[in-house]
């Protein structure tokens, strides 16, 4: 009987302890309501109008994902869909409006907010948190960071405080101020869950990923730190049903307000360039480098006339760091050198054959799309095709580790397409053989897809670092 007395009043008094610290738990939790206060009358509604004419785009950057498997690595699924900011809205024969956000950065007027916002846009109208409206005037936009700089006619405006996207950490709590679906100022906090995130699309932006909910008209509002300050700016999501779903991604504030500054005071941005096409090392290439693990950017190949051909680097080279600061992934590399200045040394630690060495590098501007085109920046891709496979030429570096009898062939960027997937292709594959053709390259790669025979099996011939192996891929049927 003593026993049973004392058993109850052992979880009498662990149920007071917990009702008492319920109170001291909700206190710990961080209170948005100063800082939404503080900061809303500094955000801004975007509504544009464009004539029917033009091809309007949905206000946000936001994906279809469906038929895709829950275990897919995030690389690998964005690689498909990030390619296009937004998607084509039905033509009628009214005019089009989106919505999205910007937050003012100047008393004078100048607002930040996404390019693809107001890419199309024949007329920009700017909503304050005061119901004031401004026609807006565009002074600047960049495609490559999806930042563009618009201006009203107004002074003594509520403007923002300009933090550090450096200084965040995994983690830490951040909100956010926009206009999902129009309804202005609404305020979503959540935390940090990555930093330096680059998707395919966008090799030049490293995103901050986090799982503030997002939605379309959210686009180009503002990423508050919890001291208040400005650290990115909302652009992209990742969703297969139209909505949020955990991951949305922004743009880094100082990066934001680099292009800003070149917008508004040369029109235009510029970017270093190096002038090499890079790809991962895979584990199987660090063994065959002599490397303890995979890490850096391997050289697949160099561009004529480029700053790197002028400073002596080669197919085969492995960039371990970049003006000191290490190259895990090759992802990594390309931000870094976008950020650099142009006509500037570089100072790059390389691996070749076995051996470490330091090449200084002097950085060139970014040419453009088409010239990079021209110049064959861009590896050579198939990306959008019935097979849904990504290929680029195999370097003399992969046909060495892979022990090819040449280079012909294609190495398998991604696999986003069910039958592919379901063939059982991998990323770093090559392909030498595809219904008893040989493939002679990405050109003729293109040309045999594209003239193979709907719902019909066919053999494909890869090499893997385990050997050669024939996989049946059952083609589908032509769009």
């Amino acid at each position: 009987m003593r026993d049973k007395k004392f058993q109850f009043i052992m979880l009498a008094a662990v149920a007071v302890a917990l009702m008492t610290s319920l109170p001291l738990m909700a206190r710990d939790l961080p209170n948005f309501a100063d800082l939404a206060e503080h900061n809303a009358p500094s955000v801004v509604n975007i509504s544009t109008r464009t004539s029917s004419s033009r091809k309007q785009m949905s206000p946000f950057n936001m994906p279809e994902l469906e038929g895709l498997p829950e275990g897919s690595p995030l690389g690998e699924l964005m690689k498909k869909f990030f390619g296009n900011h937004g998607y084509q809205m039905p033509e009628n024969d009214v005019e089009k409006r989106s919505l999205g956000s910007g937050f003012i950065i100047s008393e004078d007027g100048y607002i930040l907010t996404n390019n693809h916002v107001v890419e199309e846009a024949d007329e920009i109208l700017v909503r304050m948190n005061d119901r004031r409206e401004f026609v807006a005037d565009v002074i600047g936009k960049d495609e490559r960071s999806d930042i563009a700089l618009i201006k009203i006619n107004a002074d003594d405006l509520p403007m923002v405080e300009i933090g550090d996207s450096d200084g965040l950490r995994v983690g830490e709590w951040v909100l956010a101020i926009g206009s999902p679906f129009g309804f202005d100022h609404s305020v979503t906090a959540g935390i940090v869950s990555a930093k330096g995130r680059n998707l395919p699309s966008e090799n030049y932006v490293p995103f901050i990923q986090t799982d503030v909910a997002i939605n379309p008209g959210n686009s180009g509002g503002p990423l508050f730190n919890m001291e208040g300050e400005v650290v990115g700016i909302n652009s992209q999501i990742y969703s297969r049903s139209g909505g949020f779903m955990g991951l949305s991604f922004a743009i880094p504030i100082e990066m934001a307000m680099n292009v800003a500054d070149q917008l508004k005071t040369r029109g235009r941005v510029t970017r270093g360039w190096l002038g090499v096409l890079i790809q991962d090392v895979t584990k199987d290439l660090a063994d065959s480098f002599g490397m303890d693990h995979p890490r850096g950017a391997l050289i697949a190949r160099v561009l004529p006339q480029s700053p790197s051909e002028k400073a002596g680097l080669q197919v085969g080279d492995v960039i371990l760091s970049f003006n000191g600061t290490p190259i895990h992934t090759s992802s990594e590399l390309p931000p870094l050198v976008g950020r650099s200045n142009v006509d500037k040394p570089a100072s790059l630690k390389i691996l070749r054959k076995g051996k470490t060495k330091m090449v200084n590098v002097n950085i060139g501007e970014l040419p453009s799309d088409d010239q990079l085109e021209i110049a064959g920046n861009t590896p050579p891709k198939v990306s959008e095709n019935r097979l849904g496979l990504m290929v680029s030429s195999v370097s003399e570096q992969v046909q060495q580790a892979l022990r090819l009898p040449s280079r012909r062939g294609v190495m398998v960027e991604s696999v986003t397409g069910k039958a592919a997937r379901e063939a059982g292709i991998q990323q770093g594959d090559i392909i030498t053989m595809i219904n008893n053709m040989d493939v002679e390259g990405v050109e003729h790669f293109n040309r045999l897809v594209k003239e193979l025979p709907g719902e019909k099996t066919v053999a494909l011939l890869v090499h893997r670092n385990t050997g050669p192996i024939f996989l049946a891929l059952h083609v589908p049927e032509n769009d």
